[in-house]
């Protein structure tokens, strides 16, 4: 069984940065299937765009997408970890801070992102929230 943020992370993580388009940034996730991504400014983890943020900060306030940056919805206060994390820290970090993704980082460059989906994959994978996190995207 996985101990460490390493050996459950998702590597090479999508990145954008501060000043691209909403709309790239949203092709981004598209492209790699995923929710999230990454926000670097001159190699330095700044932040973390979901899919949520656009949609909340953004689509919810008719702002137009292909107008609106990156850095108008990213969130930059952010919980980080690194590689040898253990799996049980990076799960009470994310409780106690309710998010969902965790950037890992080494240094101040990001290495990867481990997800709650592979937290339940790797601690019950027949769990309800194990299984799902398993299933193949539905593009």
């Amino acid at each position: 069984m996985a101990t460490t943020v390493a050996e459950v992370m998702t590597r090479e993580p999508a990145i954008v940065q501060p000043d691209q388009s909403l709309a790239e940034a949203a092709r981004t996730m598209r492209e790699t299937d995923a929710g999230d991504v990454l926000v670097v400014d001159d190699g330095k983890l700044v932040g973390i765009l979901t899919d949520r943020d656009i949609v909340i900060r953004i689509v919810a306030e008719n702002r137009d997408t292909s107008a609106a940056k990156v850095r108008e919805a990213f969130s930059a206060e952010l919980e980080t970890v690194t590689p040898d994390t253990l799996i049980d820290d990076a799960a009470e970090l994310m409780r106690l801070r309710a998010v969902r993704r965790l950037p890992v980082v080494e240094g101040s460059e990001p290495v990867g992102i481990i997800s709650l989906g592979d937290l339940a994959i790797t601690r019950d994978e027949e769990s309800v929230l194990g299984q799902v996190s398993a299933m193949p995207s539905n593009r």
